[in-house]
């Protein structure tokens, strides 16, 4: 063997005598260069994911022209005129639009039942986890300000004023130990 790496020699020792390379060897990360977790606490608070409004709209308006989709091959099955196919599908197009536009107003986006997401629908999941989020902060009527763990700093305080004023009062006060 050369460099002295591996065995003297395999014999006897029931392996071929190769050398590898350890591929699931992890090298320590540079202390200077960045850490794999933050060091300050806001980067560990939870911040609740932001759907993107531009993808959540196209999704709303491909539905509605799915729809219209749906009827136009309906219609043409059905060997209707394509003035009168044009004229349902317009018709159609603007209920379904102003049903999305004011969700009060039928079966829109903001009411029925709570439905299932596919994976690769982000953007519903976290639309909806925020409004789930507000109608139990509501129930629970929890302010929006409201900070978790802030019952902890308050008690905190408590207890560090008290030792102040404990300590303030002299050494008789103090705890020590008697003579």
């Amino acid at each position: 063997m050369s460099d002295n790496v591996g065995l003297s020699t395999p014999r006897g020792s029931g392996t071929s005598g190769y050398v590898q390379r350890n591929l699931a060897h992890m090298k320590p990360r540079d202390r200077d260069r960045g850490a794999p977790y933050p060091r300050d606490l806001d980067h560990l608070k939870h911040r609740q994911r932001q759907p993107d409004k531009g993808i959540l709209e196209h999704d709303r308006k491909r539905e509605v022209e799915v729809k219209v989709f749906e009827l136009r091959d309906q219609l043409e099955d059905e060997g209707v005129e394509e003035d009168e196919i044009d004229r349902r599908c317009d018709a159609l197009r603007i209920e379904l639009r102003e049903k999305m536009n004011n969700p009060r107003a039928g079966t829109g986006s903001g009411s029925g039942p709570r439905r299932g997401f596919k994976a690769h629908q982000v953007h519903e999941q976290a639309e909806a986890k925020i409004k789930e989020s507000e109608r139990l902060r509501n129930a629970l009527k929890i302010s929006k300000d409201y900070e978790e763990g802030s019952h902890w700093k308050r008690q905190e305080e408590r207890l560090r004023k008290a030792l102040e004023r404990g300590d303030s009062a002299g050494p008789a006060n103090s705890g020590g130990h008697r003579e």
